[in-house]
């Protein structure tokens, strides 16, 4: 059985979420609420529900303001006594309970790479195994399925597939070139990376300076090292204001990453 304490979980919380600048031009993107809460904590909650409370955040663009939110967060929420003189603060009342994550904040440089973000965090990955995701995408994922499918193909790396909902309206015509059907934003029947990963430490020969994630997990397909895990159920990622728009709207009326009870 996996001892969950050495699977850490690391979250690329770096990129600058240049396509959701309405939101970003003053927050890191994994900063951008859903409800009341970023959309960080939202990922965070998904892992610990299974167990995997250990995380590495890779931080770059306006990292201060992720590290300010965990430090200040109890004291937010709270009511506490505070000793003007002294300084000395002794929390009285927590208005809710407060999540048990143990968390390590690494300073991954502002322009950094995603591959070479995760390169350096290496010193922070103790065990064999560890899991990788980008700080923008929620899913109803079941991640003990998803490591166990891991631990059996016997590859470095393990991505979950996902099926992405398509922007566009699909048509479909007759031979006559007569419209027979018109299809609002399908879900397509293809898979992408949904951003959630399993590696093994071998990842760490794979990765190079000033370069993505993505061409990493090219040459892993090189040397047949890379699987896929299907998800079938939801998911959705945070690139856009409609993103945005659409995820707060799931969160007021159904939402479906959420597994967690509290």
């Amino acid at each position: 059985m996996t001892d969950k304490s050495n699977v850490p979980v690391v979250i690329l919380c770096g990129g600058k979420g240049t396509r959701l600048k309405e939101e970003t031009e003053y927050r890191p993107k994994p900063m951008v609420h859903i409800g009341d809460r970023p959309i960080l904590w939202h990922i965070m909650k998904i892992y610990a529900h299974f167990g995997y409370d250990r995380f590495v955040l890779a931080l770059g663009y306006k990292g201060e303001m992720v590290k300010e939110h965990f430090l200040l967060r109890k004291w937010l929420t709270s009511d506490f006594t505070m000793g003007i003189k002294s300084g000395e603060v002794t929390a009285t009342h927590e208005n809710g309970s407060q999540d048990d994550f143990h968390v390590t904040f690494a300073d991954t440089g502002e322009e950094t790479k995603t591959g070479e973000r995760l390169k350096m965090v290496e010193r922070y990955i103790l065990g064999e195994r560890f899991m990788v995701t980008y700080g923008d995408g929620v899913a109803d994922i079941n991640v003990d399925d998803l490591v166990a499918f891991h631990e059996r193909q016997g590859t470095v790396g393990t991505i979950a597939g996902v099926h992405p909902t398509s922007k566009y309206g699909l048509v479909g015509v007759d031979e006559r070139s007569r419209v027979t059907s018109f299809e609002q934003k399908p879900v397509l029947s293809d898979f992408v990376n949904g951003g959630f990963m399993v590696f093994t430490r071998r990842i760490f020969q794979y990765l190079k300076p000033n370069q993505m994630i993505e061409e990493a997990l090219a040459d892993l397909i090189r040397d047949r090292e890379l699987s896929l895990y299907q998800h079938n159920g939801f998911w959705h990622s945070m690139d856009t204001h409609k993103d945005f728009e659409d995820l707060n709207r799931m969160w007021a009326n159904e939402p479906r990453w959420r597994i967690w009870k509290n």
